[in-house]
Parts: C-alpha cells; structure tokens; sequence
C-alpha cells in the first residue's frame, strides 16, 4: 500500500475544519501569549516584593545602627560639658600642698571623694582618661601639641609636659590629652 501524503491529507480536510482548525490554533496562540504576559506580571511583582523586603531589612539595620550609636554615643556633648569640672578638681588637688591638706583635711577629702565619684561615673558610661606620661612618645591620633621645646636629653617627638589629660568616649576621641613635645634632632 502505498503511504499517504501530505496533500491527501489536506484534500481530506474541509476548507470549514481548516477554519476551525484555524481559530483554535489563534485561541492558543492568545492563551499562550496571557499566560506569558501573566509571567511578566507574576515576575515584576516579585521582584518588587524582593526589593521592598530588602529595603525593609535595610531599614531596620540602619535604625539599630543608629540606636546603638545614640546610646554609646547620645551623651557625649554633656559628657564634653563635664570635662572642665574634671580638670578644675584635679587643678585643686594638685595644688593643695601639705600644709593646705593639714589644715584643711575635711575639704580636701571631700573633693577627693567628688573626684572619685566623677571618675566612677565616666568609667560607668563608657568615658576613659587619657594620661600621658612624661617621656611617653607623642601620638597625634590621642595628643595634641601645644608646644614645641628643646629640651636636652630628650629625642624629637617624646612628651615633655603635660597640660591637660584626654578622654576617650568608648572609641572615640572626646578631647585630646594636651602635651608639649621635645624639637630636638634626632
């Protein structure tokens, strides 16, 4: 038997079945290109899901960030305010000799105590003293020089005096310890 070919197959079909033929393969053509447009659609709200949500977490990280920073750091202006008080005790500590602390005894212990309860306080809230030492070796990061001097038997760079102590806030700088540094060549 001899096999059929193409064109027997298309005398086969009427020209009314090919037109129905015709408008279904059309029909699933419109579907195909719904349910693609549906797919882009499906897929632009995900992505804009995705995106809104990393947003979100990115807020959230930014606020903790800046949670975290206001109570380390929130107190810092007053924490500035209070550094006077600190230098004017030791100020008044360091000038009362033994015949003022003789006479005076009570006074001076309660500034002593004063003393210690202020340190106490900046201890608690994050705030360390910067006390450079004669002989130390200058750091521009922690100091700040308010003098040049050559003094002989000292190297260039080395602390030779020191005017006022430094304080650190948790990591960061709150006021640089004040120090006069040695010029003499190296």
């Amino acid at each position: 038997m001899a096999e059929p070919k193409e064109d027997d197959f298309l005398d086969d079909v009427s020209e009314a079945e090919a037109e129905a033929m015709a408008d279904d393969m059309a029909e699933i053509s419109d579907e195909a290109a719904e349910l693609d447009a549906l797919r882009a659609e499906r897929d632009d709200y995900k992505d804009k899901f995705m995106r809104a949500l990393a947003e979100t977490e990115n807020a959230r990280k930014r606020s903790e960030k800046a949670r975290r920073e206001a109570e380390q750091y929130g107190g810092s202006k007053l924490a500035r305010d209070m550094l006077p008080v600190y230098d004017n005790m030791k100020r008044a500590l360091d000038a009362a000799g033994e015949e003022q602390r003789a006479a005076a005894s009570a006074l001076i212990e309660g500034i002593e105590l004063t003393m210690r309860e202020l340190t106490n306080v900046f201890k608690k809230h994050g705030i360390e003293v910067i006390a450079p030492q004669v002989g130390d070796k200058f750091d521009p990061q922690l100091h700040e020089a308010m003098f040049e001097a050559p003094l002989p038997g000292t190297k260039a760079g080395e602390i030779i005096q020191v005017s006022a102590e430094g304080f650190m806030l948790h990591d960061r700088l709150l006021r640089p310890a004040q120090v006069g540094v040695s010029s003499n060549p190296g």
